[in-house]
C-alpha cells in the first residue's frame, strides 16, 4: 500500500513540474487518502495484536 502512495505522489509531482495543474492536485489527493487508510488499517492491526497478547 505504500507502494501505491509514493507511485501518486510521484506522479503528482511529475505533473506540477510540467504544470499539469488538475492532475497533480487529483493525484496528490488520492494518495493522501490512501495514506489515511493506510494509517487506519494499522492503528487498528496494532489494537487486535495487543487484544490478542501476542
Amino acid at each position: 500500500m505504500i507502494r501505491l502512495i509514493i507511485i501518486c505522489l510521484v506522479i503528482a509531482l511529475i505533473a506540477a513540474i510540467f504544470g499539469f495543474g488538475g492532475l497533480a492536485a487529483s493525484a496528490a489527493g488520492i494518495a493522501k487518502i490512501i495514506f489515511y487508510i493506510f494509517v487506519v488499517l494499522f492503528v487498528i492491526s496494532l489494537l487486535v495484536r495487543l487484544v490478542r497478547g501476542k
